[in-house]
């Protein structure tokens, strides 16, 4: 007797910095989210398809559920609480390098409600970054998870090394309903490319910063056009992007002393859209100021929020 092919959509959620997105890529088994150091990275649900002979699994990747401070805050939890409701599956990210805190509480209480709903969903609590920590300290750590709700399962893994990552698709795989596959074979995201060029320049200009600016950052893909009287056997896109801060003082922490650190998150930005695409890039980035765009509903519904 053959299993019954399954597929539907799996929902990743814990705090900020949890791992998320850095999980979605090692499932996909491509870089699909962007991820970086800093709080906070993730702003669109971007969906990693993961199709194997059993299962399709698409991974929706959302904002870190957390308190808010700002419109734009509360525009990203509205965003994961509505993914919640649309979703097979839900992923309760959990990293094993830091102990339960009020931001993993705050999210258990939201999804004890969501499992007061009338259709139920089954959530898999996940203890990730398992390479930062010792046996004791996971031991630890999964009994916690335990302890903060209910879960259908709990397992522990590491995104980084690859340590149970099989595991965890295996596993979520199994919640899901019996279906026919939804994507085609060989689609890893469902994402347009503008939006993923967006991210790679704005992973790029996170990296290496000051605290305040991971926040403070948008980017908008301004055209993407191909060069003009190029050979059809080397073609050159011209890709012209805005990155948007609120403050003078953070536009000259982007472009550094002489224009050099522009030029080093241009470099990083493009070898990752050379990656994406598959062809030679010409990236033109400005830097513009948009005063206290998180808090104006006009300029964050410009900046696509």
């Amino acid at each position: 007797m053959t299993q019954e092919f399954r597929a539907g959509f799996v929902c990743l959620v814990g705090r900020p910095n949890a791992g998320k997105s850095t999980l979605t890529n090692a499932l996909v088994g491509q870089k699909v989210a962007i991820t970086s150091s800093k709080p906070q990275t993730t702003r669109h649900t971007i969906r990693g398809v993961l199709t194997t002979d059993a299962a399709q699994l698409i991974l929706v990747d959302t904002p870190g559920l957390h308190k808010p401070r700002t419109l734009l805050g509360e525009r990203l939890n509205n965003l994961v609480r509505e993914t919640l409701l649309e979703v097979d599956v839900i992923g309760f990210c959990l990293p094993a390098d830091q102990k339960i805190g009020p931001g993993d509480t705050f999210i258990a209480r939201e999804l004890a409600e969501l499992k007061a709903a009338k259709r139920k969903r089954p959530i898999v609590a996940i203890a990730t970054k398992t390479d930062l920590v010792d046996k004791q300290r996971l031991a630890e750590h999964l009994i916690a998870i335990d302890q903060l709700g209910e879960w259908d399962a709990i397992i522990p893994c590491s995104a980084t090394r690859g340590d149970q990552v099989a595991e965890v698709g295996e596993l979520l795989s199994s919640y899901l309903p019996v279906s026919p596959q939804l994507y085609p074979d060989g689609v890893l995201t469902d994402e347009p490319e503008a939006v993923m060029i967006a991210e790679l320049v704005r992973e790029a200009a996170l990296e290496g910063v000051r605290d305040e600016l991971p926040h403070s950052l948008a980017v908008v893909v301004e055209e993407m056009l191909p060069r003009e009287g190029r050979p059809a056997d080397n073609p050159l896109l011209d890709v012209r992007v805005h990155v948007f801060v609120e403050r003078p003082s953070q536009k000259a922490i982007i472009i550094g002393k002489g224009g050099s650190r522009l030029r080093e998150v241009g470099t990083n930005a493009r070898r990752g859209i050379e990656a994406l695409l598959g062809q030679r890039v010409h990236l033109d980035l400005h830097v513009k100021v948009a005063k206290d765009w998180q808090r104006d509903p006009k300029q964050l519904q410009r900046l696509g929020f």
